[in-house]
């Protein structure tokens, strides 16, 4: 768990311990081989340690196969699913594939049958145009027609598909309200889609500016994030994280340490900064 991770629980307990609502732990642990032995505890104890607990779960989406095989038969079953064996090099490649938030659009090349017969397929959604648009509680209105590209549902290896697998799973927990991070927000049209699709609810959705490093790049597991473990190591309090956060949010005038419940008070979540937080450990 880092920052970045850290600023969404925190947005997420005060606004369902605004609501009266429920908070759900989601393990998403469906890339199998990337998933490091350990980190599902290490994150719930930096959830506790933060004062930041939930109400069900974990659910770990490794145990949801069958969930997500019956939303696959479904989506199938509607003809809104095709094989695709084009690699992600191929599609890079093809000069005629517009770029939008996430990289290349995918330009439909299997759509009428597999260019390369010959492997595995991965299985696309069949994305029509334009892209649903939505009003995010924080960033406002995010455009209809502004992501497109036909996109994968199951990879050619077996792995899920992040979009397939938190539709489904959050539609079965029963959760109205999404808060996640900003770079999240290309991928909700595609979610509105298979929530259409599937003819399930579609929550509300509200995306938190980043955390990001002096030169603008966006702080990760990858690149440059502090985990939370090591600032208790280093000593600090879980107050004094907490007050880093809402501070960084917009909810308190300083960095001043304080406990969750204190800031139920003064949180609208209407009211966070929707922009990016820089963090720069030595200033």
């Amino acid at each position: 768990m880092h920052l970045g991770h850290a600023r969404t629980a925190l947005v997420t307990w005060l606004r369902a311990r605004q609501l009266g609502g429920s908070i759900v732990m989601r393990i998403e642990d469906i890339d199998g081989p990337r998933v490091v032995p350990g980190s599902a505890e290490e994150i719930c104890r930096d959830h506790e340690w933060l004062g930041l607990g939930w109400d069900e779960g974990p659910i770990f989406q490794s145990s949801r196969d069958e969930a997500y095989e019956a939303a696959l038969r479904r989506l199938s079953d509607e003809g809104l699913v095709y094989p695709c064996t084009c690699s992600r090099k191929e599609v890079a490649a093809i000069a005629s594939a517009p770029h939008g938030d996430e990289g290349p659009r995918y330009p439909g090349t299997c759509r009428e049958g597999p260019s390369k017969p010959e492997r595995p397929p991965a299985l696309r959604f069949l994305f029509a145009d334009p892209s649903p648009g939505f009003d995010d509680l924080i960033s406002g209105p995010y455009p209809a027609g502004a992501v497109g590209g036909d996109f994968v549902l199951r990879r050619a290896d077996g792995v899920w598909s992040y979009q397939l697998a938190v539709v489904v799973d959050d539609a079965d927990a029963g959760i109205t309200e999404v808060i996640r991070g900003a770079d999240l927000l290309a991928s909700t049209p595609r979610q509105i889609a298979l929530y259409r699709a599937l003819d399930l609810p579609v929550p509300r959705f509200a995306h938190i500016g980043l955390v990001v490093a002096r030169d603008g790049r966006r702080l990760s597991k990858r690149f440059g994030a502090t985990p939370i473990e090591a600032l208790r190591e280093s000593g600090q309090s879980a107050g004094e994280v907490v007050g880093l956060l809402a501070h960084s949010l917009g909810l308190t005038p300083t960095a001043a340490p304080v406990r969750p419940e204190e800031l139920l008070s003064v949180f609208s979540i209407e009211q966070i900064d929707p922009s990016s937080y820089v963090w720069d450990p030595e200033g």
